[in-house]
């Protein structure tokens, strides 16, 4: 699902982030940024506020329909995004409008949340004109994501339950190909001005769009609204909309498709860089820097971050050798070993797969009561990945439903060759995906009542993947994992984001080449080596992102740490659980003001509340 991001990576994983298109070259003042009269009184002051709030809103719904859409709002189903440069700038100077509006408003009054919402917005917009800098939008497309995967994603997000949703459909697939138009332009310029992710992930890029360029019209996944039409629609509306839907498909998409292949092919790909990192980029030091700050929400160096993650391999490591040890094992090296051969490691079907990760969830949601206050409305599902991205889908992921129940929360597994997947790492995932990782949290934040409707959707990965991690270490603190095997597995996941630490800032801040980010995972890790070969070019194409995990984790555990010594007896875990995500996603800064003033607050009162 794509987020409405107050802060976002350049792209999404199982939780899709969505970025603004407000990424350009810094503008000259212009009469659309006009500071208004600032209003005096607080009454005043405050309906300024939520009308500028309501304003932002509509005005990220109208301008990233394809984001409306995912979230159930249908206004805008016949309509996709403007990839133009002038759509940029456009709105970059919007956003400038929004952030002298903001400015302009005196906070002296409001509450807290009212500050924060204010607060977080203001820190949006003077970010993105930081980003304006270095042209991201210049890099619009590699392996990971882009135009090509856009709206087969979107599709699958989408319900269709009259005439109109097909039809809207239909519509959006004839705007598709004047988007890849605008999005080639982009990267037209970003040739000129030597902005181009490495020509290897351009090859995989390459293949990807090949293979949906190459469908039959009824095969590829555009099409696949057509593979179930509710019984409302009459036999000759469901006749003329295959028809309708399969001539948009063949005669302009997958031809968009074919020609976006030949200029990856002939121009793009030639003139990619040769080396994995982003410093190699004009400005590439300096840019990573800032991309640290957006990803982590912390002033953090690459260098303090590449130490702590080497800190904490060290750390994992030791656990996982005691586990090793207590099963009879000299070294991790025969351990990892056995693991492949252990028959009890691997499901004997995808049904069986699929319930060893409800076999997990259906007792954590049990304790759920005693960890926190306040639970999601929202309804949760364990389902299989679709066939149509089975064969390279990560092993789980989750998504989020409509804020109204009409799609439920879905923790998507892939079966995919299940017999051939791990055991040990499905109690620690279903943790993380589904609860009490990023369903509940997401839920709640979309549950909220008395926030903006822009809060209820950010997306900061520091926060969301940071609980999400944080997830996982609490089925520890309550007493799961009783399995060895199952809490190696969480060993190894950890692991896994401490790798992240070490490799991310090793290439795009150390030189490191791509050989050496594979072989510090194999010298410290037992994920297998398919998976080990997608992470890395993930972190070459997705500078930073894989930083957010270990360090948004750290951060709440840490938090945890000081209010458990603080408050002593009077500590109450259900309580800061609730004082976590009881406001959305929130940079980690942020997050720290508000469970430092909590604390201040219990400290003061005469019982916990």
């Amino acid at each position: 699902m794509r987020k409405i991001a107050l802060f976002a990576p350049a792209a999404a994983l199982a939780l899709l982030a969505f970025v603004p298109a407000c990424r350009a070259q810094k503008l000259e003042p212009t009469p659309q940024t006009q500071v208004p009269p600032a209003p005096l009184s607080l009454e005043d002051r405050r309906k300024a506020l939520n009308d500028l709030f309501h304003d932002y809103w509509e005005d990220t719904l109208k301008h990233d329909p394809e984001f409306a859409s995912s979230i159930g709002d249908k206004r805008y189903n016949d309509q996709i995004s403007d990839y133009s440069v002038a759509a940029i700038n456009d709105a970059l100077a919007r956003n400038r409008n929004f952030l002298l509006r903001l400015a302009a408003i005196d906070p002296t009054g409001f509450t807290d949340q009212e500050k924060v919402s204010q607060d977080l917005l203001i820190r949006s917009f003077e970010q993105d004109e930081e980003a304006a800098e270095f042209k991201e939008w210049e890099m619009p497309v590699n392996q990971m994501d882009g135009i090509y995967s856009t709206y087969p994603r979107l599709v699958a997000e989408l319900s269709f339950d009259s005439v109109k949703d097909y039809d809207d459909w239909i519509a959006r697939l004839h705007a598709i190909p004047t988007a890849f138009e605008q999005v080639t332009t982009d990267m037209s310029i970003g040739m000129d001005d030597h902005r181009v992710p490495p020509k290897y992930l351009l090859q995989k890029t390459l293949e990807q769009v090949k293979t949906l360029a190459g469908q039959k019209p009824e095969d590829s996944p555009l099409a696949l609204p057509l593979k179930k039409f509710p019984a409302s629609i009459p036999a000759p509306e469901q006749e003329r909309i295959k028809t309708e839907m399969l001539a948009a498909i063949s005669k302009e998409v997958l031809p968009a498709y074919q020609r976006f292949a030949r200029f990856l092919q002939v121009s793009y790909i030639p003139a990619g860089r040769d080396k994995p990192g982003i410093d190699a980029l004009p400005d590439g030091a300096r840019y990573y820097q800032f991309l640290i700050k957006r990803t982590t929400t912390t002033d953090l160096t690459a260098a303090q971050i590449h130490q702590i993650g080497l800190d904490q391999v060290a750390k994992d490591e030791a656990q996982m050798l005691v586990i090793a040890q207590k099963l009879g094992f000299k070294d991790l090296a025969g351990f990892r070993a056995s693991l492949k051969t252990n028959p009890r490691m691997h499901p004997a079907s995808a049904d069986a797969l699929l319930d060893a990760y409800r076999s997990y969830l259906k007792p954590m949601q049990a304790k759920l009561p005693e960890l926190f206050g306040r639970l999601p409305k929202a309804p949760f599902e364990v389902v299989p990945v679709p066939d149509y991205i089975a064969k390279t889908s990560a092993p789980a992921y989750y998504e989020a439903g409509t804020p109204d129940g009409s799609r439920p929360g879905r923790l998507f597994i892939d079966t995919y060759d299940a017999t051939d997947r791990n055991l040990y790492a499905v109690e620690d995932i279903a943790y993380h995906e589904g609860i009490p990782g990023h369903h509940l949290q997401i839920s709640i934040a979309q549950e909220l009542t008395g926030i903006p409707e822009f809060r209820k959707y950010g997306h900061y990965t520091a926060f969301t993947e940071g609980w999400g991690l944080y997830a996982e270490h609490l089925g520890k603190d309550v007493g799961f994992y009783q399995d060895p095997y199952s809490d190696y597995g969480r060993l190894e996941a950890d692991i896994w984001r401490a790798i992240r630490l070490v490799v991310d800032t090793g290439v795009h801040s150390q030189g490191w080449t791509r050989d050496q980010m594979v072989q510090y995972f194999h010298d410290h890790s037992n994920i297998d080596e398919p998976s080990i070969q997608a992470e890395v070019d993930r972190y070459i194409a997705w500078p930073s992102q894989a930083l957010a995990y270990k360090i948004g984790q750290l951060k709440i555990l840490e938090l945890r740490d000081r209010a458990q010594k603080a408050l002593g007896p009077k500590f109450d875990l259900r309580v800061f659980h609730d004082r976590v995500i009881d406001s959305g996603a929130l940079p980690l800064d942020v997050l720290e003001q508000r469970i430092d003033a909590w604390i201040t607050e219990e400290q003061g009162s005469g019982s916990s509340k």
